[in-house]
C-alpha cells in the first residue's frame, strides 16, 4: 500500500462544496418507529445491502417490540415496504453466511436469533435451524463477522447484553457472548467471555495490523470490574496492559473505524454517554485519545438550551461532500429518561478541514433531529455518488435523507467479487490513488451500532479525474486497477 502522511493528504484543497445539504424525505416512507420497554432502551440498527440485485442498496430496520421493516429500493429514492414478520429485533447485519453468493441477514434479538437466508429478489427464509447455528436465548446487542485462515465459513460473534434471568440484575448481570466457529458444514457455538455487555464489535485490523475483535461496552451494567476489550484472533486472547492496551472504562455504545491521519492504520472513533472518544492508531501498535482541540467529542447538545452531556450511539465515516476528506455522523439521544443527560440532543455532521479539524454542520444541512436516535446508515441510496441518510429513532420515526449538495467532487464506488466461499471478499483491502491523496478502506462486517452494511466502498476524489486501485485479497493476493473514468461505480476480480 502507498504510504501517505498526514501533511501530504492537507496539500489537497479541492475546490468543490464545504456545505452539505439534505432533503428530508421522511415523508415518503412509513411511519417505523424503534419501540419497546426497558430491553429496547438500546439497538435500534439499519442493515443496508443490495437484496434485489439492482445495484442499490436496500434497508432492514429493526423495529423492536415492533415489526422489523425491509424497505426495497425502487430507484429515484422510492422504497418499497415489505413486512418482514419478524418482532423483538434489535438489528441487523449483511452477510453471505452459507457461501452461495447471495446476502443473507444475521438479525439480533431479545431472545433467540435469526439467520435470514437470501433466495434472491429480496426474498428470505429463516435458515437458522437448516444452517446449524445455535440462536441463543440472550438479548443480543452487538455482532461482527470474519474468515479464519482457511475456514470454508465465516466465523461469527454475538454480544449480549444483560442477562434478564439474573435474579440480581440488571446491574452487575453483563451476559456471556457467544462465539460461532466454523466447523465441517456448520458452526460450533461456545460462551465467550467475560462479558462485559457489549453494544458494538468490530473484527478488523487493529494498530498492530492485526486481526482483532474489538468490543464496546456499556459501563452502566458492568458498573466496574470490567473495561474495553481488545481479542487477538489469532492467538485467541485478550490483549493487556503488556500489549500497550490499557483498561478503558465507558459507557460503549459505537464503533467507526477509518484512518483519518493517512499513516495507514485505522482510527477508531467510539460513542458514549457523556463523550464521544477517538482513538488515533500509533505506528507503536498502540492508540492515542485524539486532543480536544480536533473537535470530535460531540460531548454536548450544540444547538438549544440543554447543556446536560450527549449520548453517543451509530458513528459513520464518510465524505459527505467528496473533496477527499471524511467526514463523520454521530445519531444521538438519551436512552430513555436519564435526567442526568440531555434530553434534546441533535444528531451530528462533523466536517473535516483541510487542517484536519473537525466543525460541525448537521444545523446547515438539515440533519440536526433532536429525537432520540439510535441506528443508522449512510450511505448512497440512489446512485448518484452522493451519501445518503437513514436514521432510527425510539419514540419518533424512522428519518430518510437525501444529499442533495451542489457541486460536490468527484467520486468512486468500489466493488469486490471472488470465487470461493467468500465470494464479498470480507477482509479485503481497497487503497484508492490519485494524484493528490491516497485513501484505504477494509471490507469488515461489524461496527456501527447494533446494524452494518454490505455495499461498495464510496471514495470521495475532489479534482482527480482518474485513480488507481490496489486490492489486497483476504489470501493476500494483490492486484491493481487503473481507473481512467471517476464518478461511476466499479465491481473488481482477483486476476
Amino acid at each position: 500500500m502507498k504510504g501517505v502522511f498526514f501533511a501530504a493528504l492537507l496539500m489537497a484543497s479541492p475546490a468543490v462544496a464545504q456545505s452539505p445539504q439534505f432533503a428530508d424525505l421522511s415523508n415518503t416512507i412509513p411511519e417505523h418507529h424503534y419501540s419497546g420497554g426497558w430491553e429496547y432502551f438500546v439497538g435500534g440498527g439499519v442493515a443496508a445491502f443490495d437484496c434485489s440485485d439492482n445495484g442499490l442498496p436496500d434497508l432492514f430496520l429493526a423495529g423492536g417490540e415492533g415489526p422489523a421493516l425491509l424497505l426495497r429500493n425502487m430507484g429515484g429514492m422510492a422504497f418499497a415496504p415489505h413486512d418482514t414478520g419478524l418482532t423483538g429485533v434489535t438489528g441487523a447485519y449483511p452477510l453471505d453466511i452459507d457461501g452461495d453468493g447471495v446476502l443473507d441477514v444475521f438479525v439480533l434479538r431479545v431472545g433467540p436469533n435469526v439467520v435470514l437466508r437470501g433466495l434472491g429478489d429480496c426474498q428470505f427464509e429463516d435458515a437458522t435451524e437448516a444452517l446449524g447455528i445455535d440462536a441463543g436465548a440472550g438479548w443480543s446487542t452487538a455482532f461482527s463477522a470474519w474468515w479464519d485462515a482457511g475456514a470454508n465459513r465465516p466465523s461469527m460473534f454475538v454480544g449480549n447484553y444483560v442477562d434478564r434471568d439474573d435474579p440480581k440484575g440488571p446491574f452487575f448481570a453483563c451476559d456471556d457472548n457467544q462465539m460461532l466457529r466454523a466447523y465441517g458444514k456448520g458452526w460450533t457455538s461456545a460462551p465467550f467471555g467475560p462479558g462485559f455487555c457489549p453494544l458494538s464489535a468490530l473484527a478488523a485490523p487493529d494498530a498492530r495490523d492485526r486481526m482483532t475483535l474489538r468490543l464496546s461496552n456499556d459501563r452502566h451494567y458492568y458498573v466496574r470490574g470490567g473495561h474495553e476489550q481488545m481479542w487477538d484472533i489469532e492467538d485467541g486472547r485478550f490483549l493487556g496492559a503488556d500489549d500497550g492496551w490499557p483498561e478503558l472504562m465507558l459507557w460503549g455504545m459505537g464503533i467507526a473505524s477509518r484512518d483519518i491521519t493517512g499513516n495507514g492504520l485505522a482510527d477508531v472513533y467510539l460513542t458514549s454517554m457523556a463523550d464521544q472518544m477517538l482513538q488515533l492508531a500509533q505506528r507503536d501498535g498502540t492508540y492515542r485519545a485524539a486532543p480536544f482541540s480536533m473537535g470530535h467529542t460531540a460531548h454536548r447538545p450544540f444547538t438549544g438550551d440543554d447543556g446536560r452531556p450527549s449520548t453517543g450511539w451509530h458513528a459513520q465515516w464518510g465524505d459527505v461532500t467528496n473533496n477527499g476528506r471524511v467526514d463523520l455522523f454521530v445519531a444521538k439521544g438519551n436512552v430513555d429518561q436519564m435526567p442526568d443527560l440531555a434530553m434534546a440532543d441533535p444528531n451530528n455532521l462533523l466536517l473535516q478541514g483541510p487542517d484536519g479539524t473537525f466543525s460541525e454542520a448537521a444545523h446547515l444541512a438539515g440533519l440536526a433531529d433532536p429525537a432520540r436516535s439510535r441506528g443508522a446508515a449512510l450511505v448512497d441510496l440512489d446512485g448518484d455518488g452522493r451519501l445518503d441518510l437513514v436514521v432510527i429513532n425510539r419514540r419518533a420515526p424512522a428519518r430518510l435523507y437525501r444529499n442533495v449538495t451542489e457541486g460536490v467532487g468527484n467520486w468512486l464506488a468500489v466493488d469486490l467479487r471472488q470465487g470461493g466461499v467468500n465470494r464479498f471478499a470480507i477482509g479485503a483491502r481497497v487503497t484508492v490513488d490519485t494524484e493528490t491523496a491516497s485513501q484505504w478502506q477494509d471490507i469488515t462486517i461489524g461496527g456501527g451500532h447494533a446494524g452494518g452494511q454490505l455495499v461498495p466502498l464510496h471514495f470521495g476524489l475532489g479534482d482527480a479525474t482518474g485513480a488507481d486501485v490496489h486490492v489486497r485479497w483476504p489470501d493476500g493476493e494483490e492486484t491493481r486497477h487503473s481507473i481512467g473514468a471517476v464518478n461511476q461505480h466499479v465491481t473488481l476480480r482477483p486476476e
